[in-house]
This record gives C-alpha cells, structure tokens and sequence, in this order.
C-alpha cells in the first residue's frame, strides 16, 4: 500500500474533502481510496485522524427508495415501544433505562399494562 499525503489540521489542499465534508455537498466516496488524511495535535493521546477524499471523483449520494424510508420508520417506531407496558411512550426509549419512563420508576406513576 502506498503512503498517502499527511496533513496538518486546516492545512489540507483545496479539492479534498472528508466523508461529512462530502455529504454536506450531497456527494459520497464512491469506492474511491484515500486521498490524503489530515492530523490533528493532541497533548496526551495520539492525534486525531481524518481521512480525506477527491471531490473530483465523488459520486452523488444515492436517493432513499421507498422502501428504505418505510424500513427506517418502522425502525424508528419500534425504538418508542416500551418493552415492559408495549405502549408507544412518545419518545425514543433510553438504551440506560431499557423502558418507559413510567415503567423504570413506577414509584412517581403507575405504569397500566
């Protein structure tokens, strides 16, 4: 494998982008390697690593089917059913609490189920 260009933070040459700086354009990798990567200083860790792209050869992102946006909404609903009562709480269900608010302190309200 071959090295690729290391730069310092903000230093990085026009016509490269990291995968959010693509997205922001509505644009994606595309299968394309790396390019370059940008690295940022820190006191007591090793630095901070972005990995940047060719805007050149990046491809449009792909439009969402229908499909797709039906599974994404089911997947959304499924995270605000409550695993204990089955209800839909209003709410994305807190992966730390694993329930409903009602039903993880049933002390400050009855939770029917």
């Amino acid at each position: 494998m071959a090295a690729v260009p290391v730069y310092r933070w903000r230093l990085a040459p026009e016509g490269l982008a990291t995968r959010r700086q693509l997205r922001a354009r509505g644009l994606r990798p595309g299968g394309q390697d790396v390019a370059a990567q940008v690295e940022r200083p820190r006191r007591r860790r090793g630095p901070l690593v972005a990995y940047l792209y060719s805007i050149e050869q990046a491809k449009p992102v792909r439009p969402m089917t229908p499909a797709k946006w039906a599974a994404l909404a089911k997947a959304n609903a499924a995270r605000r059913i409550c695993p204990a009562c089955r209800r839909d709480a209003g709410y994305v269900i807190p992966p730390s609490l694993g329930m409903c608010v009602t039903c993880a302190f049933p002390a400050d309200e009855q939770c029917t189920a």
